[in-house]
């Protein structure tokens, strides 16, 4: 086992993935201690102006919110390497001085930080992000390690031609682009739509990171287990918990986040 002090403020579950020990978090991110790594998917910076630009009232405020949770997480963490799996602008909209304007000093406040994102399907129409922010921009799938980065399930696989014909990388998945979520009762009548992680043996799928994204429920497959998140709580659902009517609240094991609530 690896060691894991480099988060030592916050709590979350460790688990071994692809051989690597890797910490799920409460706060909606994957931690990778001994490459000092975060992930996040889908923060889908600038949705609220995007929506304003077509003549759409919108409160204003979630880029701000949203990347102060994403400092206070990286800080938490010691992060040195940041990694985005898709989305990280909503749209073209998105390149607009409201947006690139605390994106600049976000930027500015980590500059230390090597920051790599992912090209995601809202990427392609917003843009890469300007070249002074000196984020690193890479297209899907991205090898890292033991680790396909990539956005979704749709992306072509990468090859090598080390030796030999190429042949297909058969890393273990990093995704995002779902937004997953689970419905789970709590008691007759009543259920909480939760954003989860889904861990299966060949990928990982992450929730998505940003304040004003949205969920969509999934099923999960039978060899695929869910941690739900409950605001600073994760809460574990074995393999095949998640179906219609069941009361996985109450049998489910709570992890608990420490530090300020989201």
């Amino acid at each position: 086992m690896q060691d894991i002090a480099h988060a030592p403020q916050r709590t979350g579950l460790d688990r071994e993935l692809a051989g690597e020990l890797v910490r799920f978090l409460a706060d909606r991110a994957l931690w990778w201690p001994r490459e000092r790594t975060l992930f996040v998917a889908d923060v889908h910076l600038g949705k609220a102006e995007s929506f304003r630009a077509l003549g759409v009232p919108m409160p204003s405020g979630p880029t701000r919110t949203t990347l102060e949770r994403l400092s206070q997480l990286v800080k938490a963490c010691t992060a040195a390497h940041l990694v985005v799996l898709g989305d990280l602008l909503h749209a073209r909209a998105a390149q607009s001085d409201a947006v690139m304007r605390p994106l600049g000093d976000w930027r500015g406040a980590h500059a230390d930080l090597r920051i790599s994102l992912v090209r995601g399907n809202h990427d392609q129409h917003a843009g890469d992000p300007p070249a002074g922010l000196g984020i690193e921009v890479v297209d899907a799938p991205h090898a890292m390690g033991p680790f396909d980065l990539c956005h979704d399930d749709s992306d072509a696989p990468a090859t090598t031609q080390a030796h030999g014909p190429a042949q297909a990388r058969t890393g273990y998945r990093l995704e995002g682009h779902v937004h997953p979520a689970v419905r789970c009762a709590v008691r007759a009548g009543r259920s909480l739509r939760l954003p989860c992680f889904c861990i299966g043996p060949n990928r990982t799928l992450l929730p998505a990171f940003g304040d004003f994204t949205g969920t969509a429920l999934i099923r999960p497959e039978a060899d695929e287990s869910v941690l739900a998140i409950a605001e600073d709580m994760l809460i574990a659902l074995p393999p095949g918990a998640v179906t219609p009517g069941r009361r996985h609240l109450s049998a489910a094991r709570a992890f608990p986040r420490s530090g300020n609530r989201r």
